[in-house]
């Protein structure tokens, strides 16, 4: 009787002690466990495209040709691509496009909020609604509407062109220009670029309205109460209160708009696709550096030159963003923070 107890003593003492073991390999692990599908999903779909693609840019591979058909060419598809006036024509269009089209962005959105929420604030809600609208539009739809706008022959924006010039109070402003009518928005090299920089700005700058009108709902209403009081017009108020206050939110949103808009390419992929033609209209007007990265990689197979040309890319948004940052965020960060 005396050994049976002891045997059931040891065998409930080594149940306790795995029950324990177990309890404190829970505690210790499982908290791991339950999140390592987002860590190995992210491995998967993110840091290993990224370390591949870094090492794929020093490789000349067609990948039809197979894994076993890569050839290491060191830093020749980064040599062949500073001296290719393919890839130079791309990134001055590419720069060209991301400021004409970047600027007004915010030179519209910013008056624009403060409009909504002090003039207008009783409508604040629809008109964000309203002006947000393009933004969640697809960007094919709204390409394939504005190659209508710019139609030669039946366009809107030609059709208009021509009754201003047929209407006699205005006909002095196009007594120059009535041989160049209608305009060719997208067959001519020349009207290109401000064609598709028209057409991201209408599509973003409401993004841009809606993130201004939310950094100015965080600016207390008694600094614009005093400056009232104190005779202060709405131009100072706007200039001396929302401006200053408001500088972290136009670091982020032109760091957006940075970063959007040198990585542009569906815009100009589709408005400039006329008839096939996919090196963005006549003389490459319109042909950004994502544009040519896709032609490099998946139209003539060079997945090696498009890698090292994907990572120029990484390297010119990253300068720009911390020349952004240099020259306004930093300043306007320390001063919301103080």
């Amino acid at each position: 009787m005396a050994v049976g107890s002891r045997t059931e003593v040891r065998s409930g003492a080594r149940q306790r002690e795995r029950a324990h073991g177990w309890h404190r390999f829970q505690r210790r692990f499982a908290p791991y466990l339950f999140i390592s599908p987002f860590f190995i999903l992210f491995a998967i779909f993110g840091i290993f495209p990224t370390l591949f693609s870094i090492y794929l840019s020093f490789q000349r591979w067609n990948p039809i040709q197979g894994l076993s058909a890569m050839e290491f060419v060191g830093w020749e598809n980064y040599v062949w691509l500073f001296g290719d006036p393919w890839f130079w024509k791309a990134a001055w269009n590419t720069v060209w496009l991301a400021l004409v089209s970047g600027v007004p962005q915010h030179l519209l959105a910013i008056p624009l909020a403060f409009a909504v929420t002090t003039a207008l604030a009783r409508f604040r809600h629809p008109l964000t609604a309203a002006y947000f609208m393009p933004y969640i539009t697809s960007t094919v739809a709204v390409a394939l509407v504005f190659q209508t706008i710019y139609g030669t022959q039946f366009g809107v924006l030609n059709q208009a062109i021509n009754a201003l010039a047929d209407w006699a109070p205005l006909a002095w402003l196009f007594s120059g220009i009535r041989e160049f009518l209608p305009v060719d928005w997208l067959g001519r090299a020349m009207y290109i670029k401000p064609a598709v920089a028209i057409l991201v700005i209408w599509k973003y700058f409401g993004f841009n309205v809606v993130l201004y009108t939310a950094g100015l709902s965080t600016i207390p209403r008694e600094y614009y109460e005093a400056a009232e009081v104190d005779g202060a017009s709405v131009w100072q108020r706007f200039w001396h209160i929302t401006l200053p206050l408001l500088r972290p939110m136009i670091f982020f949103a032109v760091t957006l708009t940075i970063i959007g808009n040198l990585q542009l390419f569906d815009e100009p992929f589709v408005l400039t696709n006329i008839s096939g033609n996919r090196t963005g209209g006549p003389g490459e007007a319109g042909l950004t550096l994502a544009m040519y990265l896709y032609r490099t990689g998946f139209e003539w197979v060079d997945m090696g030159t498009a890698a090292a040309m994907s990572w120029v890319l990484f390297i010119v948004i990253g300068a720009a963003t911390f020349i952004h940052y240099r020259l306004l965020g930093r300043r306007g960060l320390e001063r919301r923070e103080g």
